[in-house]
Formats: structure tokens, C-alpha cells, sequence
């Protein structure tokens, strides 16, 4: 209720109620007594209309006490509100770690669903949200998104973030970092992007820096390095010391093994090539397969025989089969095998 007006409607009738009973009802005074107190002398309409101020007082008062707590409880759904879109932009940012506490059962509901979610933002859809601060947020994404850099340092999201990285990449691919100041940061970039970078700077580094960030290594880095190896550009020539310190840092399978010594038997010379499978058999178990693959791929039939002699009857089953054949007269090539 507006008190404006539920006061000007108090005195009307106030002043209705007041003038009836002087003007109709009586005009008699009244000598009033209080709790031993003696009044005046009063009008009977005046008497009749102070109990009617007393109640609009009261009444006042007691709106007054309950609109003040409404206030109250709008000022907590009013902090609400602002904490949920809080939590709506961290959704959006991708936020792993969220603390928003609500005082309104209904917030408490809506936010905790929030703080357990990821939004997406679509730029194909309207980014007018009605607010601010969110629609800021879908179009800081959105640019990240089409390649350009954002300054996210006030949101203090980590690393890892996919924002983070993708504004980073950014970056890299907009020629403000270049590849070795990325490698040689520590702990500034999530190790995604270093493992990233590292592929596009094995294309064209020189052995000495490749062994320098080797910690960034990755399988699809090293096959770019191998590719160099004897190339007719960005050629690399790498020892087999050199190769191996690289693959150590790998943890290598027995396929990873064979599909090194395919891509190498395309570039590499085929003893050294054998050497280093060798070496490598001699400390690795998983690098024996390839061992063998390369030794019958070379056509050194003498050393892979000898070699699957002091072998298991269940061990290299495959490779043992290719010999079979290969003693029938029947040649099939290596690569059915493996």
C-alpha cells in the first residue's frame, strides 16, 4: 500500500468521521480522567477521533516494521541476483573452482545447478542478455573465439582454462610470442600449448635447441623430427645417441617402436638405422618387434633368425610366421606382419 495515499484516505475520514458527530451526533464537551489524571474538558467528536489517530499511528508503524522487512528480504534476492550472474559468468568462463553463497532458498536452487554447469556461448545466436556485465562476457568469448587477444587476468582462471590456452594460441599464431619464448617460459603456459608449440618448432630448430626443451616432446613431435633426418629441406642429422636421449623422454609402446622405424626407414641409412633399433632392443623390451621388423625389412634374415631363436615358442608369433613363408619360397611383404 502506497502510505501517501492510505494517509490522505486516513485524515478524510478522520475528518468525516469527526465532523458527523459534532454536526449530527453532539456537541457536548466530556471531562476525561486517565489513570488519575484529570483532562480538560473535551469535545465528544474530538475523544471519538483520537482513538482513530491512535489506529492510523499504529498502523503506520506496523507497515512501516513489515515493509522494512520486505525490504530486507528484496535486498537479499537483489544480492542474489547480482551472485547468480556472477556464477552464470564463471560458467561461462569455465571456472573450475566457484564459492557463491545464496541467502534465498530459490537462488541457493538455481545456483548450485550454475555452479555445477559450463555455458557455451553461440555466436550464431542474439548476445543480448539485458545485462551487462554477461554480455560483455559472451562477446570477450566470442572475440577469443574468432582469433583475436583479450586481456583475461582479472578473472584469475588457470592455466588449464580452454580460454586461457585458446587466447594464448592466439597469441603465438598473431606473431606476439614466438615459439621459444613460450619453451623457455616455465610455468607460465598450460602444457598444452607448450606440447603444441614444440610440434611447430621440431619443423625447423636445430637439433642443439630440440634437445634443449625436449621436456615438451610428444610422439607428433617427434615424427616431425624423424621426417628431418636426411631431408631434402630443414635437414636434421641426429645420432643415434641424440635420437635416443629424444625417445627417452617418451613413454614408448611396442607399436610406437614399429611406427618409428617405418617412418625412418624412408630417411634413415639402413645400418644405422639396425643400430639403433638394436641399442634400443637391448634396454626396451616393447622395441624388440621393431628390432625384428627392421631386420627383415633390411633383408637381414641371418641376425632376425638368430634373434627368434633364443625367443619364447609363444613370443613374435607374426614375425615367425613371415620367416615360415619366406623359407617356403613365398615372399609377402613385411608390412602384412605388423
Amino acid at each position: 500500500m502506497y502510505l501517501k495515499r492510505y494517509t490522505i484516505a486516513s485524515f478524510l475520514l478522520i475528518v468525516i468521521v469527526g465532523w458527523y458527530i459534532y454536526a449530527f451526533i453532539t456537541q457536548d464537551s466530556i471531562s476525561v480522567e486517565f489513570f488519575g489524571i484529570h483532562f480538560p474538558a473535551m469535545s465528544i467528536a474530538v475523544l471519538v477521533v483520537i482513538p482513530l489517530f491512535v489506529l492510523y499511528g499504529t498502523s503506520i508503524l506496523h507497515m512501516g516494521f513489515y515493509s522494512m522487512l520486505g525490504g530486507f528480504e528484496s535486498r537479499k534476492y537483489d544480492k542474489d541476483f547480482e551472485r547468480y550472474i556472477d556464477s552464470v559468468i564463471d560458467a561461462y568462463l569455465g571456472k573450475q573452482v566457484r564459492n557463491h553463497v545464496y541467502k534465498t532458498d530459490r537462488y541457493k536452487l538455481l545456483g548450485g545447478v550454475m555452479d555445477n554447469s559450463v555455458l557455451m556461448a553461440n555466436p550464431t545466436l542474439h548476445s543480448d542478455t539485458n545485462n551487462e556485465k554477461i554480455n560483455n562476457i559472451i562477446n570477450l568469448i566470442n572475440e577469443i573465439k574468432e582469433g583475436k587477444i583479450v586481456d583475461l587476468k582479472k578473472f584469475n582462471l588457470k592455466l588449464t582454462n580452454p580460454l586461457v590456452v585458446l587466447n594464448q594460441r592466439n597469441m603465438y599464431k598473431n606473431g606476439d610470442i614466438n615459439a621459444e619464448d613460450i619453451l623457455s617460459s616455465k610455468d607460465k603456459y598450460a602444457q598444452e600449448l607448450y606440447e603444441e608449440v614444440y610440434v611447430d618448432f621440431a619443423k625447423t630448430a636445430p637439433l642443439y635447441a630440440i634437445e634443449n626443451y625436449r621436456k615438451h616432446i610428444t610422439n607428433k613431435a617427434l615424427f616431425e623430427i624423424l621426417a628431418r633426418i636426411n631431408a631434402d629441406e630443414n635437414t636434421l642429422e641426429v645420432s643415434n645417441e641424440a635420437l635416443i636421449s629424444l625417445l627417452e623422454v617418451l613413454e614408448l609402446r611396442e607399436n610406437d617402436y614399429l611406427d618409428i622405424s617405418k617412418r625412418l626407414s624412408k630417411t634413415m641409412i639402413p645400418e644405422q638405422r639396425m643400430k639403433l633399433f638394436e641399442t634400443l632392443s637391448e634396454t626396451h623390451d616393447d622395441a624388440t618387434a621393431a628390432y625384428l621388423y627392421t631386420l627383415f625389412d633390411l633383408e637381414m634374415i641371418a641376425p632376425a633368425d638368430e634373434l627368434l631363436e633364443n625367443t619364447r615358442p609363444d613370443e613374435y608369433l607374426n614375425f615367425k610366421s613371415y620367416r615360415a613363408l619366406k623359407e617356403c619360397g613365398k615372399n609377402f611383404n613385411i608390412e602384412l606382419f605388423v
